[in-house]
Formats: structure tokens, sequence, C-alpha cells
């Protein structure tokens, strides 16, 4: 993955963690009412408020009051290098 251009962020654990374009993409087609918050979303990541252990080889990242609705959800998928990707994210209303 080309690092040097592609929004990324670190998470607690100090593993990389990638937003590419077209996730972004994926994630905002499905979520419009996120397409403001590409920054938050990365940020989810490097300072969340709750993190938990999702499925297999994914963390979940979850930042309070960044969004439309009380909680921001961001799934991260690990690679056996523990580089991660943002594989989705989107609005919740209750607490994880």
């Amino acid at each position: 993955m080309m690092w040097d251009s592609v929004p990324r962020s670190i998470d607690p654990d100090g593993r990389r963690v990638a937003l590419t374009d077209a996730r972004w993409a994926h994630i905002i087609s499905g979520h419009p009412e996120l397409s403001a918050l590409r920054t938050e979303v990365l940020r989810a990541v490097q300072e969340p408020t709750e993190v938990f252990d999702g499925r297999p080889g994914q963390r979940w990242y979850y930042l309070r009051a960044a969004g439309p609705s009380a909680w921001l959800k961001v799934v991260v998928a690990f690679d056996e290098n523990g580089d991660g990707a943002v594989i989705t994210a989107f609005p919740r209303r209750s607490k994880p």
C-alpha cells in the first residue's frame, strides 16, 4: 500500500490504519450523512472512546458525539503485518 498518498491514522496500539478513497466512497454511498466527517472517522481510530475486538482480524472503534448520532463506529481489518484498513464506518444511536 502506498502509505504516503492515503489518509491514515495510528490506533492506540501504534498500528497504521489507512482510509482509501475507494473505502471512503463505499462508506458515504451508504451513509451520506458522514460525507463531511472523514477526519472524524480517522480520529475515531486514533482517539476512540471505546474499542472492541470484532470479527477475527478486526477491531471496532467507537467515538462518542462525533457525527449525526451518539456514536460513530469504525470497523478496521488488520493484515498479517499488523497494518489496518478501514472497511466501513457508520453512525450508531446506542452505546456499544
